[in-house]
């Protein structure tokens, strides 16, 4: 992998001076991703399956018909997928059981005295962390430049970044996060003066996050009742199958092919990584994406997207040194415990398949619900278009025309609200939505919000008023204004989802609800003389009288969220894709429906996984 170059304290500080002082900055290294391994041949793609388990079927006469026996079998890399991310971060989620499959054996490596050991046991291994008292407290600093919702709203706040001179880094604490590059801001005179000139630039978003260190968790596992402790060991199993629990239960057990990793991360603590073929990832990826009762052929559709998502989008977590997560910041993973035969069906007929434009793999997003009409990129995050992914009404029947009727004017969105008919979405829970809120409860989830970001207006107690200040012509909401009780906070895109708790979706319109409450009764004014000096001129106590007006008032009391979708709803629709399967569209028709100009190839050594979409040619990265 091509990364920019580590630099030293003093070369670190030196360049931090030099931007600091206004002076010309070195380009920083065009990112690219990983390198991909070939799986190992100690490993295969497809290894036996346990009796209880599914086996991966082979594939459909018709998929072997297209995929000639001369040709060269699909490639399988592995890739290395977060499983268990902040591991030793909460007290009562510090231990792991990993078991092998029945008649199976562990295998456990790790460094001892610069030389690789390896311990092997049939029985289970507890892997927990064990917190240790530091000599003494040490400092954890960093400047954090801006919090998001999203990796993709982070990506493109570093390039900003980038484009100012300052090297950084993406990070996921719990939220994305972009930081000043430790190695290079690695002294606290640095960070200092760092945060000093940010701030006379006016910039809002970043501070510095420092906290004292007293103690130190460290990893360990016991084996043969003797416990090592080790920053970083791995465990791998004959069969390739290694069983993983994270609680007591016996349902929280997971099965998981290829091998684990226990390694240290950016935020003092470890994460579980799993080595693994992608094939054998994505039996554990589809059945939680699409669920069991969907047609085949939009299986299979999730199949294609779902590989070629993993593979673009290997660069997420190289500040931790592994490639993906599990959860749906990336895709939902859960091993081989839920693989099914009608998924791996699917997987199979369709493997190595990948999505393309112009040779390289696409931008391969997709949503659960889109209300009705999908999104632009630009739509849900700042950074450039995709010209496969564009809105499109989400439908086989002249429902609306987009041109005609563009839905960033007001009127037609709530008329397009209105139609609950001719959609390929129809029938489902998110494609029409209402859901209310009280400004005390919209209030307590934007001060939440605006206290992570260390926001100016963070001291706000209470909203005033909302108001929709901008659409996109996919109908998308791009810009919100909440006026507070200490200023108006401008929210825009996927963050109005962060910050507002009632929408699903940034396809909604807002309605003001009020509610009628006793109004203080109104005082008339004393009706005696007055003296000059305010005084009545008269000695006898006077006694204000009621005003006969109403003694109600109305008020407003919060807002409903009208609207459609669940998700950001760009690229493929699944709960869409559902009613194209079942009018039987193939899966190549349903992805042509949703990412238009676009090709499906195997995957191969020609194609690029990814690059910036701002600088074409650049920045590209191809199997090896």
């Amino acid at each position: 992998m091509v990364r920019s170059s580590r630099v030293g304290l003093w070369t670190g500080t030196v360049l931090a001076l030099g931007w600091l002082l206004g002076a010309a900055s070195t380009p920083v290294a065009a990112q690219t991703v990983p390198t991909l391994p070939k799986a190992s041949s100690a490993q295969p793609a497809n290894p036996a399956p346990l009796a209880a388990e599914p086996s991966l079927p082979a594939a459909s006469a018709q998929a072997s018909q297209q995929a000639p026996a001369a040709q060269p079998a699909p490639q399988n890399p592995t890739i290395k997928v977060g499983i268990v991310q902040r591991f030793g971060e909460q007290p009562d989620q510090s231990t792991l059981t990993l078991e092998p499959p029945s008649g199976d054996r562990l295998s456990i490596t790790f460094e001892t005295g610069g030389q690789t050991e390896t311990i092997t046991t049939t029985g289970p291994i507890k892997v927990d962390v064990v917190v240790q008292p530091l000599p003494e407290p040490q400092v954890r600093e960093r400047v954090v430049l801006s919090t998001h919702r999203s990796f993709e709203s982070a990506e493109d706040s570093a390039k900003q970044w980038r484009s100012r001179g300052i090297e950084v880094e993406i990070a996921q604490p719990r939220q994305w996060q972009v930081w000043a590059k430790r190695d290079t801001y690695s002294n606290p005179l640095v960070r200092r003066l760092l945060m000093r000139n940010l701030e006379a630039q006016g910039s809002r978003g970043a501070f510095l996050q420092s906290r004292v260190e007293r103690e130190s968790p460290k990893a360990s596992f016991v084996i043969n009742n003797f416990r090592y402790t080790r920053d970083q060991f791995s465990i791998a199993a004959g069969t390739n199958r290694i069983y993983v629990n994270q609680g007591t239960s016996p349902q929280t057990r997971q099965l998981f092919g290829g091998s684990l990793r226990i390694q240290p991360n950016a935020y003092g603590n470890y994460t579980l990584v799993n080595d693994v073929p992608i094939e054998t990832y994505l039996r554990g990826v589809v059945p939680h994406e699409i669920g069991l009762q969907a047609p085949p052929t939009a299986i299979q559709a999730q199949a294609i997207l779902a590989r070629t998502y993993a593979l673009r989008n290997l660069r997420r977590f190289e500040i931790d040194n592994y490639q993906l997560c599990a959860d749906t910041q990336c895709q939902v993973y859960k091993g081989l415990s839920g693989a099914a035969e009608i998924t791996d069906r699917a997987i199979a007929a369709t493997q190595g398949q990948v999505l393309t434009y112009g040779n390289e793999l696409i931008d391969a997003l997709y949503s659960s619900t889109t209300g009705g009409v999908t999104a632009s990129f630009s739509d849900v995050w700042n950074g450039a278009d995709r010209p496969y992914l564009r809105p499109r009404v989400d439908s086989v029947q002249s429902v609306w025309d987009l041109n005609q009727f563009p839905l960033s004017d007001e009127r037609n969105f709530r008329s397009f609200i209105a139609l609950t008919a001719g959609f390929n979405e129809v029938g489902w829970d998110t494609f029409r939505w209402r859901r209310e809120g009280t400004l005390a409860e919209i209030a307590a989830g934007l001060k939440q919000y605006l206290q992570g970001q260390q926001h100016p207006l963070a001291r706000m107690t209470s909203i005033r008023q909302m108001e929709v200040l901008e659409r996109a012509n996919s109908g998308r909401v791009q810009k919100v204004a909440v006026q507070t009780d200490v200023g108006t906070v401008i929210l825009e895109k996927d963050e109005i989802l962060r910050a507002l708790i009632p929408p699903r979706s940034l396809l909604f319109y807002m309605e003001p609800m009020f509610e009628t409450i006793a109004a203080p009764p109104a005082i008339n004014p004393p009706t005696s003389a007055e003296s000059p000096t305010g005084t009545p001129s008269s000695t006898e106590p006077i006694t204000p009288t009621p005003s006969p007006a109403a003694q109600t008032q109305t008020v407003l009391k919060g807002y409903a969220f009208v609207g459609g979708g669940l998700g950001h709803a760009v690229g493929m629709s699944q709960t869409g894709a559902y009613n194209l399967g079942r009018l039987n569209w193939s899966a190549s028709r349903i992805l042509e429906f949703y990412y238009p100009g676009t090709r499906l190839q195997p995957l191969t050594d020609r194609l690029v996984l990814w690059r910036d979409p701002d600088q074409v040619l650049t920045n590209a990265t191809s199997l090896p």
